[in-house]
C-alpha cells in the first residue's frame, strides 16, 4: 500500500508519523512525505521527530520530497495542506492516483469536499475533520500542544465502499478515529466554531476573552453562527438546534488570551490567510441558496479592504 502525507505541518506531522511507525513493520505499506524547505530537509537528514501527550517519536517515511513526480501510485492519500494551497495540491497529484485511490482531506473548511470532486471527480474523496492541536516547533519537530485528538471520517456520498481497510490501518497505526454515517456533521459542526471566531477575532483584532465580553463582538459572532447555520439547513446538514449557543460554549471553554490562527496570520502583511476558507465559502454559499449572510459578507469585504492596505 502507497500512502501519501501531502502537507507535513502540525495534523499532516501527526498522523503521517503515525502512520510511518509502520513502514518497518509491513512490508507492504509505503509512506511518503511531501514537504518543503528546511522541515523537508530536516526530515530528510534525521527524520521527523513528533512530540506528543503519548510520548516522543522518530518518525522516518519510505521518502520525504517536494516532488510529486517522485511518487508511485498512491492508495491513500491524507491532504494536509492550508486551504489556500488545495486547488494546486490537487492539481499536482492528480498523476498520481485512480478510481481506486482515496482522499482523506484533513483540513478546515465545508468546501473542501466538493473542490477535490471538482478536479478529481472519479476519485474516492472521504469527508473528513480533526481535531487536534500540533504546530511544528522548529524544522523536522511537531509538538502537541492540547487535549483534543480524534479524526472523524466517512463514506464518499458519491462512491460509497467498505473502508475497513482504512479502520484496520488507523488501528494499527494508534491513531483515535470515529467512523461515522454522517461525516458532514462533524464538518459543520467545526467550522460555526473556527470560522466564526477567526472571522470576529481577526475583524476586531481581539481575543476569546474581549470578544466574549463585548456585546457588541458576541453579538456579530453569535449572527455569523446563525448565518452558517441557516446554510446548514439549506444544505440538508442536520446540525443541532442549538449548535450557536453550544458553540459560544465551548469558546468560553478556551483561555481568554486565546487568539486565532487565522487572526494571527491576517495581521502579518505578506502572509496568506483563510479569508476565502471562512468569509469566502460562507458568501458564495449564501448566494448559491439564497441565504441571507450579511454579517459575514459585510466582514469579509472589510477584512479584504484591510490586508490590502497592510
Amino acid at each position: 500500500m502507497n500512502i501519501a502525507v501531502i502537507g507535513v505541518g502540525g495534523v499532516g506531522g501527526y498522523y503521517g508519523g503515525k502512520l510511518a511507525q509502520l513502514v518497518p513493520k509491513q512490508r507492504a505499506v509505503n509512506v511518503y512525505f511531501v514537504a518543503r524547505n528546511e522541515h523537508l530537509r530536516e526530515i530528510q537528514n534525521h527524520g521527523l521527530l513528533l512530540a506528543t501527550s503519548e510520548g516522543d517519536l522518530v518518525c522516518t517515511p519510505t521518502l520525504a520530497t517536494d516532488d510529486v513526480s517522485a511518487l508511485p501510485k498512491l492508495d491513500l492519500v491524507l491532504m494536509c495542506v492550508k486551504g489556500y494551497d488545495l486547488d494546486e495540491a490537487v492539481r499536482k497529484i492528480k498523476s498520481r492516483v485512480s478510481e481506486a485511490t482515496c482522499i482523506l482531506p484533513l483540513l478546515n473548511g465545508i468546501d473542501i469536499y466538493d473542490r477535490i470532486k471538482t478536479q478529481l471527480p472519479h476519485v474516492k474523496v472521504l469527508p473528513a475533520c480533526v481535531y487536534i492541536s500540533m504546530t511544528i516547533e522548529r524544522p523536522g519537530k511537531v509538538v502537541q500542544s492540547g487535549v483534543a485528538n480524534i479524526l472523524h471520517f466517512g463514506e464518499d456520498p458519491q462512491s460509497r465502499g467498505s473502508l475497513s481497510w482504512l479502520t484496520e490501518l488507523l488501528t494499527e497505526a494508534n491513531i483515535k478515529f470515529n467512523y461515522t454515517d454522517n461525516p458532514f456533521v462533524e464538518i459543520w459542526s467545526k467550522f460555526v466554531f473556527i470560522a466564526s471566531f477567526g472571522l470576529v477575532t481577526a475583524y476586531y483584532d481581539a481575543n476569546f476573552g474581549q470578544v466574549l465580553a463585548s456585546p457588541e463582538m458576541l453579538g456579530t459572532l453569535r449572527s455569523i453562527m446563525e448565518e452558517i447555520y441557516q446554510l446548514s439547513k439549506a444544505r440538508g446538514i442536520a446540525l443541532s438546534p442549538s449548535i450557536v449557543e453550544e458553540s459560544i460554549e465551548k469558546g468560553r471553554k478556551f483561555a481568554p488570551e486565546t487568539r486565532t490562527s487565522f487572526q494571527r496570520d491576517f495581521a502579518l502583511p505578506h502572509k496568506k490567510d483563510e479569508r476565502e476558507l471562512f468569509g469566502g465559502a460562507i458568501v458564495a454559499l449564501g448566494k448559491r441558496f439564497s441565504v441571507n449572510v450579511s454579517t459575514a459578507e459585510t466582514i469579509y469585504a472589510q477584512l479584504n479592504h484591510r490586508k490590502k492596505s497592510l
